[in-house]
């Protein structure tokens, strides 16, 4: 598994410190961000699953905890829209440039709007995907969210 991906690279390129987590990826897990967190002997609420959505129409990433749903009512109101729902997997591997279950939200191929759900702050260090099947990063939220420009909010049900 290559630890250089465009996602590492974009934090390491913006100066951000961050620490690697690989682990086994079951691509049979019926949740694979709770497979990531027991794997990694982490908590759920700890370990951040990233989304691609559209709000109206338009893409947004969405970065939740492991263990939650996203509100599409949270999501379309964060970004001032009036509804919002899931992408299509193709749509979202060719937008980001990663495969579904390797999304980041950093080092994405298109830049679009971020949101990361407010839970994050609780933490020191948050596990997000980094940018490939069995790779998370840990970084501090606020450096997440600053590097990305995300919005942090309420976003789940």
């Amino acid at each position: 598994m290559s630890k250089t991906t465009p996602a590492t690279a974009a934090l390491t390129k913006a100066g951000i410190a961050f620490e690697l987590f690989p682990y086994d990826y079951d691509p049979t897990a019926a949740r694979v961000g709770l497979q990531a967190a027991q794997a990694l002997g982490k908590s759920p609420e700890q370990v951040f699953k990233t989304l691609m959505a559209e709000v109206d129409g338009k893409p947004v990433c969405v970065v939740v905890p492991s263990d939650c749903e996203v509100s599409m009512k949270k999501l379309a109101a964060t970004f001032g829209g009036k509804s919002a729902n899931m992408m299509k997997p193709a749509d979202a591997e060719r937008l980001t440039g990663f495969k579904v279950g390797g999304i980041s939200p950093f080092g994405q191929r298109k830049a679009v709007p971020i949101a990361i759900d407010e839970t994050a702050t609780l933490f020191d260090q948050v596990l997000i995907n980094g940018g490939q099947r069995g790779l998370l990063v840990g970084l501090s939220p606020d450096d997440a969210a600053r590097v990305t420009s995300a919005k942090l909010a309420d976003l789940t049900s």
